[in-house]
């Protein structure tokens, strides 16, 4: 069924001729609009969008009779004092997991920091635990309860990761979970394999056979199964080397992985070069990255992906946002949707954050949740801008006065209609 969208006080993140990948530096700060605009979708995707037409021109009728007439326009949408935004694209979250970790919370509040919850046998392999015990149905109950929740937030297309699991049997079990939520919501979904998310109590003191493992039974089995698009690796002191993210890649590529990284989170890890070295797709979290390894990032497609929910939650240093944009880079927003480090859904909450605490602007911010997001999983052909034939991704907000009270009201909910692959989402209906 076709939808006509009419009177939108303003379309947010256009293309109109010549399409973007991303947008890097300066660029970010580009966002094309269009005042008083129509969008016209039919099937899946785009077919047209513009200015409305005057009433000397025939109006909203005029609309209805250049697409077809009314047997053909199936849905008319007033979006008066309201605005279209592309979907968010969230390409870094850990949708997938069993259970809740309020206990640890706790912990932080009372002064423990992440790596000694994570020594006490929290953290990860907290979850990892969990997880175990929860039967595959089970896990897809309570992770689709969170894809529908991140969808009522405006959020169309995300990447999930494993890494929960870490055993095969746990790590593939996590992959099936994501894939049935990608045959069952109207989300785009892009898979990552993080088998090296953390070492498995079995193999405590004993790092680099559990990285035999991955590289040996994990990797050809998810590959087989096309379970994952991406391979990730936590490069970060106490958990993984850049030796050990090296050989995993090195193995992965050969199976049709192209990497992933969570690198410099907590320390200068090294993972940056590693990242750079193998083509990643993205190199997420970023908070202890130098200008040298700027000028790394600068030489390929490398997205950098910043987590501001994880740096609040955790009360760690911000990434440095604004020096990245300045030297050029590639910068994406992202949840990390997680339940030990940013137990947050709303993409809109993680865009303000970003503008408050690393100095991106409304532009930035919104070019970093939509255009580049999609790079950092390789969909910005077909997703996070308004295009003509691009996929019909999009959310009409409920009346706001400008894009920027987007990042301005954090908390404040915007989202009243969601339009997912040309049809009207009723989020309303469903249980979160």
């Amino acid at each position: 069924m076709s939808i006509l969208i009419i009177n939108i006080k303003q379309i947010v993140q256009v293309e109109r001729d010549m399409y973007s990948l991303r947008r890097s530096g300066g660029e970010m700060s580009v966002l094309d609009t269009i005042n008083n605009g129509f969008i016209f979708i039919e099937g899946d995707s785009i077919r047209e969008l513009g200015e409305m037409p005057g009433e000397d021109s025939g109006g909203v009728k005029s609309l209805i009779e250049r697409f077809g007439g009314e047997s053909s326009v199936g849905k008319i949408i007033d979006a008066t004092d309201k605005f279209v935004f592309p979907s968010f694209c969230d390409s870094h979250t850990h949708l997938v997991y069993a259970g809740s970790r309020e206990g640890e919370f706790t912990d932080k509040i009372r002064g423990l920091t992440y790596q000694e919850i994570a020594k006490r046998g929290g953290g990860i392999l907290n979850s990892a635990a969990l997880l175990h015990q929860t039967s595959e149905d089970e896990l897809y109950r309570q992770s689709i309860e969170r894809a529908w929740e991140i969808i009522a937030h405006g959020t169309g297309a995300v990447e999930i990761k494993s890494g929960y699991g870490l055993n095969t049997n746990d790590e593939l079990k996590m992959l099936r979970v994501a894939k049935r939520i990608a045959d069952t919501t109207p989300l785009s979904v892009k898979t990552t394999f993080l088998g090296a998310h953390a070492v498995p109590e079995e193999f405590r003191g004993r790092r680099e056979e559990y990285v035999n493992e991955i590289i040996s039974v994990m990797i050809p089995l998810v590959a087989t199964e096309e379970l994952a698009e991406y391979i990730d690796v936590f490069t970060e002191e106490g958990f993984f080397t850049v030796e050990d993210t090296d050989r995993i890649f090195n193995a992965a590529i050969k199976y049709g992985l192209r990497p992933k990284i969570h690198a410099n989170q907590m320390s200068f890890s090294g993972g940056v070069g590693v990242a750079v070295k193998y083509n990643a797709i993205s190199a997420d979290h970023l908070e202890f990255t130098a200008e040298r390894e700027f000028d790394l990032l600068l030489k390929n497609e490398t997205v950098a992906t910043l987590l501001p929910g994880s740096t609040f939650f955790l009360e760690m240093e911000y990434a440095p946002a604004r020096k990245m944009i300045n030297h050029g880079l590639t910068v994406a927003l992202a949840t990390n949707y997680n339940p030990g480090s940013s137990p947050y859904s709303d993409m809109k909450f993680i865009m303000g954050l970003a503008a408050l605490k690393m100095k991106m602007t409304p532009e930035e911010v919104i070019n970093a949740a939509t255009l580049n997001g999609a790079a950092a999983m390789g969909l910005s052909e077909t997703h996070g801008t308004i295009a003509k034939g691009k996929t019909a991704n999009l959310f009409i907000t409920r009346p706001i006065p400008s894009y920027s009270f987007i990042p301005y009201a954090l908390t404040t909910p915007v989202v009243e209609t969601v339009i997912l692959n040309g049809t009207v989402v009723n989020v309303n209906d469903r249980v979160f």
